[in-house]
Protein backbone atom coordinates (compact mmCIF):
# COMPACT_ATOMS: atom_id res chain seq x y z
CA UNK A 1 0.00 0.00 0.00
CA UNK A 2 1.60 3.25 -0.73
CA UNK A 3 0.66 4.86 2.10
CA UNK A 4 2.28 2.67 4.48
CA UNK A 5 5.50 3.08 1.81
CA UNK A 6 4.99 7.03 2.57
CA UNK A 7 4.80 6.58 6.32
CA UNK A 8 8.03 4.18 6.16
CA UNK A 9 9.91 6.46 4.01
CA UNK A 10 8.52 9.86 5.79
CA UNK A 11 9.89 8.53 8.98
CA UNK A 12 13.26 6.82 7.41
CA UNK A 13 13.77 10.58 6.26
CA UNK A 14 13.02 12.29 9.58
CA UNK A 15 14.48 10.11 12.68
CA UNK A 16 17.54 9.88 14.05
CA UNK A 17 19.79 6.90 13.19
CA UNK A 18 22.51 4.82 15.28
CA UNK A 19 23.58 2.71 12.30
CA UNK A 20 22.51 0.82 9.50
CA UNK A 21 21.88 -2.79 9.16
CA UNK A 22 20.10 -3.74 6.05
CA UNK A 23 17.91 -6.02 5.38
CA UNK A 24 15.88 -7.66 2.12
CA UNK A 25 12.09 -7.83 1.67
CA UNK A 26 10.46 -9.67 -1.24
CA UNK A 27 7.93 -7.37 -1.66
CA UNK A 28 6.97 -3.89 -1.64
CA UNK A 29 5.62 -4.07 2.15
CA UNK A 30 2.55 -3.10 3.05
CA UNK A 31 0.59 -6.20 2.38
CA UNK A 32 -1.45 -6.06 -0.43
CA UNK A 33 -2.44 -3.51 -2.40
CA UNK A 34 -0.82 -2.07 -5.59
CA UNK A 35 3.16 -2.86 -4.26
CA UNK A 36 3.61 0.83 -3.03
CA UNK A 37 6.52 2.20 -5.01
CA UNK A 38 9.21 1.41 -3.45
CA UNK A 39 12.90 0.86 -4.82
CA UNK A 40 13.44 0.05 -8.46
CA UNK A 41 12.30 -2.38 -10.85
CA UNK A 42 13.49 -5.42 -9.12
CA UNK A 43 11.51 -7.73 -6.57
CA UNK A 44 13.81 -7.19 -3.91
CA UNK A 45 13.52 -4.05 -1.46
CA UNK A 46 16.12 -3.05 1.01
CA UNK A 47 14.97 -1.60 4.61
CA UNK A 48 17.22 0.17 6.64
CA UNK A 49 17.39 0.70 10.78
CA UNK A 50 15.08 4.05 11.12
CA UNK A 51 16.29 7.11 10.01
CA UNK A 52 18.72 5.64 7.10
CA UNK A 53 17.55 5.22 3.61
CA UNK A 54 18.76 2.96 1.13
CA UNK A 55 20.88 4.56 -1.80
CA UNK A 56 20.95 2.45 -4.80
CA UNK A 57 23.84 4.05 -6.01
CA UNK A 58 25.80 3.09 -3.56
CA UNK A 59 24.04 -0.03 -2.32
CA UNK A 60 24.26 1.03 1.35
CA UNK A 61 22.13 2.55 3.84
CA UNK A 62 22.88 6.25 4.84
CA UNK A 63 21.83 9.22 6.07
CA UNK A 64 19.24 11.51 3.91
CA UNK A 65 20.65 14.18 1.89
CA UNK A 66 19.30 16.07 -0.69
CA UNK A 67 19.56 14.83 -3.90
CA UNK A 68 19.35 10.99 -2.83
CA UNK A 69 15.64 10.65 -3.40
CA UNK A 70 13.79 12.11 -6.26
CA UNK A 71 11.70 14.89 -5.87
CA UNK A 72 8.18 13.17 -6.02
CA UNK A 73 8.74 10.49 -3.84
CA UNK A 74 9.63 13.54 -1.35
CA UNK A 75 7.05 15.26 -2.00
CA UNK A 76 4.53 12.22 -1.28
CA UNK A 77 5.95 11.62 1.88
CA UNK A 78 6.21 15.11 3.20
CA UNK A 79 2.54 15.44 2.08
CA UNK A 80 1.43 12.77 3.95
CA UNK A 81 3.57 13.71 6.83
CA UNK A 82 1.72 16.90 6.51
CA UNK A 83 -1.25 15.27 6.10
CA UNK A 84 -1.07 13.91 9.33
CA UNK A 85 -0.13 16.49 11.09
CA UNK A 86 3.65 16.26 11.77
CA UNK A 87 4.29 20.18 10.38
CA UNK A 88 8.11 19.77 11.12
CA UNK A 89 9.03 16.14 9.84
CA UNK A 90 6.86 17.28 6.54
CA UNK A 91 8.86 20.64 6.64
CA UNK A 92 11.97 18.10 6.78
CA UNK A 93 11.30 15.91 4.07
CA UNK A 94 10.12 18.52 1.70
CA UNK A 95 13.31 20.75 2.26
CA UNK A 96 15.46 17.74 0.61
CA UNK A 97 13.78 18.82 -2.65
CA UNK A 98 16.36 19.08 -5.13
CA UNK A 99 13.85 21.70 -7.45
CA UNK A 100 13.43 24.33 -5.38
CA UNK A 101 10.86 25.86 -7.35
CA UNK A 102 7.98 23.32 -7.29
CA UNK A 103 4.89 24.23 -6.44
CA UNK A 104 3.81 21.39 -5.27
CA UNK A 105 6.73 21.22 -2.73
CA UNK A 106 6.43 25.03 -1.72
CA UNK A 107 2.90 24.43 -1.32
CA UNK A 108 2.98 21.91 0.97
CA UNK A 109 5.83 23.77 3.06
CA UNK A 110 3.59 26.65 3.84
CA UNK A 111 0.70 24.39 4.71
CA UNK A 112 2.98 22.91 7.12
CA UNK A 113 4.28 26.37 8.12
CA UNK A 114 0.66 27.53 8.62
CA UNK A 115 -0.49 24.69 10.56
CA UNK A 116 2.26 24.62 12.69
CA UNK A 117 1.67 28.38 13.62
CA UNK A 118 4.06 29.93 11.30
CA UNK A 119 1.05 31.74 9.17
CA UNK A 120 3.72 34.60 8.28
CA UNK A 121 6.36 31.82 6.52
CA UNK A 122 3.48 30.05 4.94
CA UNK A 123 2.75 33.10 3.41
CA UNK A 124 6.05 33.10 1.86
CA UNK A 125 5.88 29.52 0.22
CA UNK A 126 2.46 30.32 -1.24
CA UNK A 127 3.80 33.45 -2.53
CA UNK A 128 6.73 31.42 -4.56
CA UNK A 129 4.56 28.68 -5.76
CA UNK A 130 2.34 30.91 -7.50
CA UNK A 131 5.29 33.15 -8.57
CA UNK A 132 6.79 30.07 -10.34
CA UNK A 133 3.13 28.46 -11.76
CA UNK A 134 0.06 30.63 -11.16
CA UNK A 135 -1.88 28.04 -12.39
CA UNK A 136 -0.98 25.39 -9.54
CA UNK A 137 -4.85 25.80 -8.05
CA UNK A 138 -4.16 23.68 -4.60
CA UNK A 139 -1.88 27.03 -3.22
CA UNK A 140 -4.45 29.08 -4.17
CA UNK A 141 -6.96 27.61 -1.85
CA UNK A 142 -4.72 27.49 0.91
CA UNK A 143 -3.13 30.42 0.28
CA UNK A 144 -7.29 31.47 0.61
CA UNK A 145 -7.43 29.67 3.86
CA UNK A 146 -4.23 31.16 5.28
CA UNK A 147 -6.07 34.72 4.55
CA UNK A 148 -8.48 34.07 6.31
CA UNK A 149 -6.57 32.70 9.30
CA UNK A 150 -5.52 35.91 9.62
CA UNK A 151 -8.92 37.82 9.43
CA UNK A 152 -8.60 38.79 5.79
CA UNK A 153 -11.87 37.97 3.77
CA UNK A 154 -11.09 40.17 1.17
CA UNK A 155 -7.91 38.34 0.29
CA UNK A 156 -9.72 34.80 0.71
CA UNK A 157 -11.99 36.03 -2.12
CA UNK A 158 -9.68 37.15 -3.96
CA UNK A 159 -7.98 34.00 -3.99
CA UNK A 160 -11.69 32.21 -4.93
CA UNK A 161 -11.60 34.92 -7.86
CA UNK A 162 -8.42 33.34 -9.25
CA UNK A 163 -9.41 29.99 -8.99
CA UNK A 164 -12.75 30.53 -10.83
CA UNK A 165 -11.29 32.42 -13.41
CA UNK A 166 -8.60 30.06 -14.14
CA UNK A 167 -10.50 26.53 -13.32
CA UNK A 168 -13.84 27.20 -13.12
CA UNK A 169 -16.37 27.36 -10.47
CA UNK A 170 -16.67 23.33 -10.47
CA UNK A 171 -12.92 23.06 -9.59
CA UNK A 172 -12.15 21.04 -6.51
CA UNK A 173 -10.67 24.09 -4.70
CA UNK A 174 -13.15 26.41 -5.65
CA UNK A 175 -15.65 24.09 -3.90
CA UNK A 176 -13.80 23.50 -0.58
CA UNK A 177 -12.52 27.56 -0.27
CA UNK A 178 -16.01 28.99 -1.44
CA UNK A 179 -17.04 26.86 1.90
CA UNK A 180 -14.65 27.78 4.44
CA UNK A 181 -15.22 31.66 3.08
CA UNK A 182 -18.88 30.85 4.00
CA UNK A 183 -18.23 28.82 7.34
CA UNK A 184 -15.80 32.07 8.06
CA UNK A 185 -18.08 35.00 7.12
CA UNK A 186 -20.82 32.66 9.23
CA UNK A 187 -19.12 33.12 12.03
Amino acid sequence: MQARYLTFLAGAIVALPLFAVPATSADGGGGGGSGGGGGGGSGDQVKCRTGLIYNSRTKKCERPKAGMIDDDSLYLAGRALAMDGKYDDAIKVLTLAADKTDARILNYLGYSHRKAGRILVGLGYYQEAILNDPDYMPVREYLGEARLTLGDVVGARRQLAEIERRCGANCREYGLLSEQIETYVKG
